[in-house]
């Protein structure tokens, strides 16, 4: 599956787990596996995966992640609040100490107004912190280039949050 570019930050971000010794998990929609498929492509990437979700229909991401159906239907599939229901319900759904979660519209149907074509929202969520999410607009680009745009966002996301030192009370 992996490019250079999405091998390279695959392999920081793994690296970035091991070092605070962290295991990780996916819920994924619009990628439908793409990020946990550039994880394992890395040997060794077993001491520091846990699982992938692919929840790309509504039931799924209810069913295995716990997403609320309120709130699929009060702000749809592709939204903050389902990102971040995603993130969490990844991390309370495993054995990972982080998650990344994707979901969007990768076209080339789906999209309105609204909700274009490209609209992609990720959730991370870490144990005993709050839960980030990010939105991202990468236009109408074409299916393929905004899944893979989508998985390096949500690997530079991870390094990003490991990278930090972790501050707790």
């Amino acid at each position: 599956m992996s490019d250079a570019e999405t091998e390279k930050l695959a392999k920081k971000f793994l690296e970035a787990c091991k070092q605070n010794s962290m295991m990780a998990a996916t819920a994924e929609s619009c990628t439908g596996g793409l990020i946990i498929a550039a994880m394992t492509d890395i040997a060794g990437s077993s001491a520091m995966v846990d699982r992938g979700f692919i929840t790309y229909s509504n039931k799924a991401k209810m069913e295995m992640l716990g997403v609320l159906e309120m709130t699929l239907d009060t702000h749809g599939a592709v939204s903050a609040q389902t990102a971040g229901e995603m993130a969490k319900g990844a991390l309370h759904h495993s054995h990972a100490d982080i998650a990344l979660a994707v979901t969007g519209i990768a076209g080339p149907d789906g999209g309105s107004k609204e909700k274009p074509v490209g609209l992609v929202w990720f959730g991370l969520a870490r144990k005993d912190q709050p839960v980030h999410v990010e939105k991202r607009l990468f236009g109408n680009l074409g299916r393929d280039p905004i899944r893979r745009e989508t998985v390096k966002h949500a690997l530079q996301m991870g390094i990003e949050a490991l990278s930090v030192p972790d501050v707790r009370p």
